[in-house]
């Protein structure tokens, strides 16, 4: 089985990629590499292109079999998308439908969506489930939802199989250290904090600290990108079954404050974390976490990791790679 992973060399996607190899597939990546690395698929097949180019992508679905598509390419900064709206719906939306418009011409109908919590806002009930109401509060979340929208229809009227998966906050990296989140394409809370302990930055921003929550700040649910990535490839599986339609959200189903990260990551590395507390962030809700139960029943899968292990295996990448992925690897492709 064949399985294109777009925006597969980026941070989930390339660890999709590697589990998706580990178990036996065989996957071809189609990245832009605006931010992701050629050197974090290794030695998968990639193809150097975008999303929004239909020529390039009918060359891709004629050149090889494709069986199925996990789409990991949009871009994912809620406050970027407050500052270039235009930009995420253009990228996030317009592009996934041309990705889904050559996949029908290329007769491939089987679709693993990485989607967002980002469409629930600020939730009015904690764990949030799939039923919940839709509210996102930035651009970001919005493109997310357009696009489960969009999928919808064309489960209904083109016959599309679609698994959507709504992950909270991805974190962590390869146990073995060979793959993680690069920092410098990142905005994300435990690689900023640990850039700040490993004195490459200044200190980590901390964006509010007058939340309605029991420290003041932000509540998350971090999970593990290693368990995103055997969600993703479980999804997959499920996508046999005829007219598969699903949205189902991603999360440890537990809460951890912005300093709580902080505090474990000064426990993990067993020294200081230099940060800043500053005003909040528009568009950031106060809390969210996931109720999982629906992907448990329905993929059978199951968070492994919490908070320590998702720091520990954050901070092993970033100490042994504090310069991300060399530049010079960023180049380098095949193309259809």
């Amino acid at each position: 089985m064949q399985i294109l992973v777009t925006g597969g060399a980026g941070y989930i996607g390339s660890h999709t990629v590697k589990l998706l190899r580990e178990r036996g597939y065989a996957v071809v990546v189609l990245d832009s590499l605006e931010r992701g690395h050629r050197a974090a698929v290794g030695d998968t097949p990639l193809v150097v292109g975008d999303i929004r180019d239909s020529a390039l992508l009918d060359r891709l679905f004629g050149a090889q079999p494709i069986d199925a598509v996990i789409h990991f390419a949009a871009y994912k900064a809620p406050g970027e998308s407050m500052a270039q709206p235009a930009r995420y719906f253009d990228n996030n939306v317009a592009g996934t439908l041309t990705l889904l418009q050559a996949m029908q011409r290329a007769g491939v109908d089987r679709f693993v969506f990485s989607s967002s919590c980002a469409i629930y806002g600020t939730p009015a009930v904690l764990p949030v489930d799939e039923t919940a109401p839709p509210h996102p509060e930035n651009p970001y979340g919005e493109s997310k939802l357009l696009v489960e929208q969009m999928l919808r229809w064309l489960a209904a009227g083109q016959g599309l199989r679609f698994v959507s998966l709504r992950y909270f906050n991805a974190a962590g990296a390869a146990l073995d250290a060979s793959i993680g989140e690069d920092w410098t394409v990142t905005a994300n809370l435990i690689p900023l904090v640990i850039k700040a302990a490993l004195g490459k930055r200044p200190p980590a921003p901390i964006y509010g600290t007058d939340y309605p929550t029991p420290d003041g700040t932000a509540i998350r649910d971090y999970i593990h990108v290693l368990d995103l990535a055997d969600a993703h490839i479980r999804a997959l599986e499920y996508l046999d079954r005829p007219a598969a339609a699903e949205f189902l959200n991603l999360g440890t189903g537990q809460g951890a404050s912005v300093q709580e990260v902080v505090d474990m990551v000064r426990q993990v590395s067993g020294g200081d974390v230099p940060v800043v507390y500053t005003a909040r962030r528009p568009g950031d809700p106060a809390a969210v976490w996931a109720d999982n139960t629906r992907a448990r029943a329905v993929l059978g899968w199951a968070p492994r990791y919490g908070l320590a292990e998702i720091v520990a295996s954050a901070w092993r990448w970033h100490a042994t790679h504090p310069e991300g992925y060399h530049p010079h690897a960023l180049n380098p492709a095949t193309r259809p």
